[in-house]
């Protein structure tokens, strides 16, 4: 992407100047010394421009190919602001043609003259022209001649205030402060120092602000009214530039962090921008200082870099990988399609983006920064165009051989929208990436761009675990040249270089492609890749990991595995019965990790797990064996080709693990192999799982233990096989020497992962897992009866020869190896046939033990005991190393456990002493007991002589009560006897009824009468105050009763008190005793009321 090619538009008025994002126009603001414009001497077809020039003496003039009606759209925002609408109507705005060569697409830059001696701050503002940037090599290279005449002649003049010549001019900001800060590179701290310093604020000052556009350049802080020079930066002091994050108060604020005075000292600037929409411009216009100016770019890229490395060549492997939200809170990296080429995105998911960067030669160049990490959708994009991402983190990796740049990536903004829509099936589009690196040693930042395909599908669709999960990878060719000191902008270093060209791999195959025939180097090919009907013409054999396999399958046979494995979950003990017709049939890609893990019993493994979790942190014996076949398993395959990468580093820790787990056989050359195919299904944990189970259960280790006597009765089982099914070929063998473990070690011991294509591969660890070790015998026979026509046509040599290289590359087409497994399969091989041969073989060892020579026998067995003395030295040794640091550790526990033991001792004698506490306090309670048992029993008696009395007294006053109202009857009886009798008398008398009424009542009241009246009312008195005596002492008999109940009821009370004060002290058996007397006594008290 040629700076060249970045235009855009301009949006102006007459406080700020800021660029905008387009395709048509760009604005190059130049600040300096006036020069004359060119004359017209060109036709009517040259260029055409518009003019405008303002009140301050600002003018904007527009030079390009297009008419005058474009110009004048273009220029609509222009014109659409007020205060320049206004200045520009006012104006000698008119239309000119700029002609002439010396003209033609030329930067000029004009400026108000100043006159000697007169103050250069009350000059005029500088005139800003924004031309296209449309010019020849030539020309180019004569601007950039006499742009560096003007600036060298323009250095003596520090007090000036004209900013850098390259630089756009940013108005309407305000600074906000300074601070110290300990971290420049870190966004938190960034952001943080950003709150603080917006919400703190008291004066806030007006600046302008003039940032470079060369790496060369310096940042300069301006007075708005005066232009003067407030600060100034130099680019190679900012080490760092954010902006604040949309949706806070702070998205309106930037901020740089700069070393201060060269020393370990860092202070962050911290502007707010009027403009909202200024703050990216501002950071893209830092971004594009620490970028190559264009006229180098242009330069550099009209020199073709050597092909060929030499001192001044550096040469960089740059990674690229995409990570996406995986729902769990956590962020996986994406799988790539089958053609190997595009990633596979989800739409609507958040994704990370991570560049690894190494160098593979030259001398170390020490990355200090990434600067920024941009992405575009399309191809060959625009400077433009690119958007700059969050970064999260950057630094070098754990093992100090990269450097690992991480930047968060939102894909629902509206600039990533293409790669947020769902592309067709059949598919796919292009993404860019720009990672732009500040090398300490180089004068300006490098940029390096990756160019990827992506496919996005829906977010809905069913994710499983990928076996190409790779990264996409790109060399990058690096020519520097050396500097010398006067040539340097930076302060002075030891070796300071500057970039000639950078040219990736795909850059230089495109233009070998497109070379001519007449240049093209002698020798020269472009290469293809190798078809199958090829296979004899190449005499390379096939690199481990080749082949790519779909993880399409036809729906009916997902539908069928989807219900076994439904049923298989619910009994995992026991395999449904049309498991093995399946697995015949080959195990959809896509379920391969699951099922194997099925086959294999490793379900419920959470303990291996976390001893593997263990192994991986202890030291291994073969590390340095291990490591160095890491490098050889898989080469083809771009999860393991990376070193260092994922799938070294997982394959390694799993192998590692291994060699620790199982002492006796340990790491051998091969389980690298089968160790990879296993994680190219599963996570290493399970992938470990299952590779013991068949290194154990299913009797692979068997084949490298007693100096590999397993294995030789395999090789006589191989050939017993081949006499009776293949005896053509087995004599052919016979008659040209060779032997089985000459071709077929390597099926065995790596089961034919090592040389075989992965599609192959992968059926037969399906076989082997559901049916045993067994099918290696099938496979091999096939293998040999397909090849059986071209093998008894070789010799030694060429039979040698044609298993290693055409017979693996022969089944690179799924057909070819579905067909021989369809004829694996097919064929019957016994167990009770195979138990038949290793009877044989043992035989046949037996009858050579007893021809051997004695010495013979004694040497053979000499070594095999020095060499089980050896292993058992080993042993030895590390049992004692075990010994040694189990007594150490014995030696802490046993510390441990004296300290615990004092600490128990110490507790044992708090507690005796609180025990004996304990003992009195309840000897005291039981001696209150018992004297609160004997109030108890004092009170009792008394109360109960009292309720006698009580009751005795109240039995007293009933009596009295009864014999009192007896008498009152008898005597009221009397009287109305006596009454009556009286009535009768009265009535009898004539003189007496006259006194009377018929009620019995006086009618009138004489003085005879009186002395009769007087002694009945006499008689009525005394009875009266009898019956008064009465009822008084009746009513004290009651009063003495209500005294009585009152005071049992105040002992009830008591001894409820009493009670409840003993169950509180101690529960013992006198609760109920209490509890009886209690109730007894409630109950003789409501009987006696």
């Amino acid at each position: 992407m040629d700076d060249k090619g970045s235009v855009g538009k301009i949006s102006v008025s007459s406080d700020s100047v800021s660029t905008l994002n387009s395709e048509d126009f760009v604005l190059v603001s130049r600040l300096g010394d006036e020069t004359p414009s060119s004359t017209n001497n060109g036709s009517d077809d040259e260029k055409t421009g518009l003019k405008v020039i303002s009140e301050e003496g600002v003018s904007f003039k527009i030079v390009g190919n297009g008419s005058e009606q474009q110009l004048q759209r273009e220029l609509e925002d222009v014109l659409m602001d007020p205060s320049v609408a206004d200045t520009g109507l006012r104006s000698e705005a008119g239309m000119e043609t700029l002609g002439g060569e010396g003209d033609r697409g030329s930067v000029a830059t004009t400026a108000s003259p100043v006159a000697p001696g007169s103050d250069p701050l009350s000059a005029p503002p500088p005139k800003l022209e924004m031309v296209l940037p449309v010019q020849t090599a030539q020309e180019s290279e004569l601007n950039e001649r006499s742009y560096r005449a003007d600036e060298s002649s323009s250095e003596g003049s520090p007090s000036s205030p004209i900013p850098d010549e390259d630089s756009v001019v940013f108005s309407q900001l305000t600074y906000l402060g300074c601070a110290s800060v300990n971290a420049p590179r870190s966004e938190l701290e960034a952001l943080r120092m950003m709150s603080i310093l917006r919400g703190q604020c008291q004066l806030p000052l007006d600046v302008t602000l003039s940032v470079p556009g060369v790496s060369e350049g310096t940042v300069r802080l301006l007075d708005p009214n005066t232009s003067t020079e407030i600060a100034n930066y130099p680019i190679y002091k900012i080490l760092f530039c954010v902006r604040g994050h949309d949706g806070t108060p702070e998205s309106d604020c930037f901020a740089f962090t700069e070393s201060h005075f060269n020393a370990e000292i860092f202070r962050i600037h911290v502007f707010r921008c009027q403009i909202h929409e200024a703050v990216s411009r501002i950071l893209y216009s830092f971004a594009t200082a620490f970028r190559r100016s264009a006229k180098k770019a242009v330069l550099s890229s009209q020199q073709p870099a050597p092909l060929t490395p030499d001192s001044d060549l550096f040469t960089f492997t740059v990674s690229q990988e995409i990570r996406e939200d995986d729902g769990k809170g956590t962020f996986s990296a994406v799988a790539k399609d089958k053609d190997k080429q595009s990633f596979k995105l989800r739409a609507g998911m958040d994704k990370k983006i991570v560049i690894y960067v190494q160098q593979t030669c030259n001398k170390e160049l020490a990355i200090e920064r990434c600067f920024g990490l941009l992405l575009s959708p399309g191809k060959n994009v625009k400077n433009s165009d690119m958007h700059l991402l969050d970064l999260e983190s950057m630094g070098k990796s754990s093992d100090g051989k990269s450097y690992i740049i991480t930047g968060s990536w939102n894909p629902n903004t509206p600039q990533f929208q293409p790669v947020n829509e769902e592309t067709p099936k059949d598919k796919f589009m292009y993404m860019t990436t720009a990672v732009d690196l500040v090398i300490t040693e180089v004068e300006e930042p490098v940029r390096f761009l990756l160019e990827t395909r992506v496919r996005v599908c829906s977010p809905n669709d069913r994710l499983f675990w990928p076996f190409s999960k790779r990264n996409y990878t790109e060399t990058f060719y690096l020519k520097l040249r050396q500097m010398e000191r006067k040539e340097r902008k930076s302060p002075a270093s030891d070796t300071l270089y500057e970039v000639v060209s950078l040219e990736s791999e795909t850059e230089r195959e495109r233009r070998k492609t497109t070379a001519s025939p007449d240049i093209m180097p002698t020798g020269t090919t472009v290469p293809s890749p190798p078809e199958d009907d090829e296979e004899e013409d190449n005499d390379e054999p096939l690199l481990s990991g080749s082949g790519d396999v779909s993880k399409e399958c036809a729906e009916k046979i997902l539908e069928t595995w989807g219900d076994l494995l439904t049923k298989w979950h619910l009994n995992l003990s026991v395999r449904p019965r049309q498991l093995p017709a399946l697995v015949r049939s080959g195990i959809p890609e896509a379920l391969r990790g699951e099922v194997w893990q099925l086959l294999a019993g490793c379900h419920n493994n959470d303990h291996q797990v976390e001893e593997y979790r263990t192994l991986i942190t202890k030291e291994s014996p073969q590390d340095s064996a291990i490591t160095r076949d890491i490098n050889r398993t898989f080469p083809a395959h771009d999860y393991f080709k990376d070193t260092g990468g994922d799938g070294q580093d997982s394959l390694y820790k799993i192998c590692k693990a291994y060699s620790v787990y199982d002492e006796e056989i340990g790491y051998c050359q091969g389980q690298s192999f089968l160790a990879a195919v296993l994680l190219l299904h599963m996570p290493e944990e399970q992938a470990f799982s299952v590779l013991v189970k068949i290194m154990f259960d299913y009797g692979l280790r068997d084949l490298f233990k007693q100096n590999f006597e397993d294995l030789h009765c395999k090789f006589f089982q191989l050939e017993r096989l081949m006499q009776e099914y293949l005896p053509d070929l087995y004599n052919h063998f016979l008659n040209v020497g060779l032997e089985a473990h000459m071709y077929a070690s390597q099926w065995f011991l790596t089961l034919f992962t090592a040389k075989f294509p992965l599609y192959m591969v992968f059926h037969i660890i399906d076989l082997l897992l559901c049916e045993g070790i067994s099918v290696i015998f099938n496979v091999a026979l096939a293998l040999l009866k397909t090849s059986k026509d071209d093998l008894i046509q070789t010799d030694f040599e060429g039979a040698l020869k044609f298993f290693r290289v055409p017979v693996p590359k022969r089944y690179r087409s799924e057909e070819n190896a579905k067909k021989l497994m369809e004829l694996a399969c097919g064929m019957k091989i016994s167990q009770k046939k195979l138990k038949k041969f290793e009877k044989e073989y043992h035989t046949l060892r037996e009858q050579q033990e007893q021809q051997e020579a004695p010495i013979e026998r004694y040497e053979r067995e000499n070594r095999r005991l020095q060499e089980a003395n050896m292993r058992l030295e080993q042993e030895n040794d590390d049992l004692a190393h075990e010994l040694v640091s189990s007594k150490i550790a014995l030696r802490k526990d046993l510390d441990n456990a004296e300290e615990k033991a004092d600490a128990l001792n110490k507790e044992l004698l708090l507690t005796k002493q609180k025990l004996v506490d304990s003992e009195d306090e309840k000897r005291r309670l039981e001696e209150e007991s018992a004297q609160l048992k004997e109030m108890c029993r004092r009170e009792l008696d008394k109360s109960e002589s009292e309720i006698k009395k009580n009751g005795s007294i109240i039995g007293e006053y009933k009596q009295i009560c009864s014999q009192l109202s007896e008498r009152l009857e008898k005597q009221q009886t009397a009287n109305r006897g006596e009454l009556e009798k009286i009535r009768f008398k009265v009535e009898g008398c004539e003189k007496c009824s006259s006194l009377f009424n018929k009620e019995g009542r006086v009618r009138t009241v004489n003085t005879a009468s009186a002395g009769g009246s007087e002694e009945q009312d006499e008689e009525k008195e005394g009875l009266k105050i009898q019956l008064r005596e009465m009822e008084l002492e009746l009513a004290q008999t009651k009063l003495q009763l209500v005294e009585a109940e009152c005071k049992l009821q105040d002992l009830e009370h008591h001894l409820g008190l009493a009670l409840n004060e003993v169950q509180a002290a101690k529960k013992t058996w006198f609760n109920r005793t209490l509890s009886s007397i209690k109730t007894v006594t409630g109950s003789q008290g409501k009987e006696t009321a």
